[in-house]
């Protein structure tokens, strides 16, 4: 039998045609490098604890290590670093350039609450940290000093005008 010459043609277009169609289920993309970071439930707004020496602050009593600083909150996990705009993620990658310095060489003990180092609650560090770092508040004041004012670094009255 002979073929014509546009039935080779048209046979090769319908190849083409058939191996180029995308189907629903293989047009999606998943993009997975192995960088899962396991997500970790914190009920309410956490409290935190100032890092002596350095305006970083941790979340204590959670199951993983979460910093906040500058504005962000960071996370290590198994050698590599995650930020979030907000305390319970969603958590992005970042590389180890971007990670800022004083988290990479935090002290050994900062999960050593220091007496005097009260807990600081959410909504104070995220309606004051930024004056925090501004003005300089953990570098001038000490713990005694501390207790001379209330916990957030305002002055009481003690009965005189404000």
């Amino acid at each position: 039998m002979k073929i014509g010459p546009f039935a080779g043609s048209f046979a090769v277009f319908i190849l083409l045609i058939l191996m180029c169609h995308a189907t629903p289920g293989s047009a999606d993309v998943d993009v997975n490098i192995g960088i899962n970071i396991p997500p970790v439930v914190v009920a309410a707004p956490p409290a935190v604890v100032v890092i002596p020496g350095t305006y970083a602050y941790f979340v204590p009593d959670v199951s993983a290590d979460i910093f906040f600083y500058h504005g962000y909150w960071y996370r290590p996990y198994q050698g590599r670093w995650f930020r979030a705009g907000s305390y319970n993620g969603p958590w992005g990658y970042i590389a180890p350039a971007r990670v800022p310095g004083v988290l990479v060489h935090l002290p050994r003990d900062y999960h050593h609450i220091p007496p005097g180092h009260d807990r600081i609650p959410y909504g104070q560090l995220k309606k004051n940290w930024g004056k925090w770092e501004r003005e300089k508040y953990w570098d001038k004041h000490s713990n005694k000093e501390r207790h001379k004012e209330d916990k957030w670094g305002y002055k009481e009255s003690k009965g005189r005008g404000k």
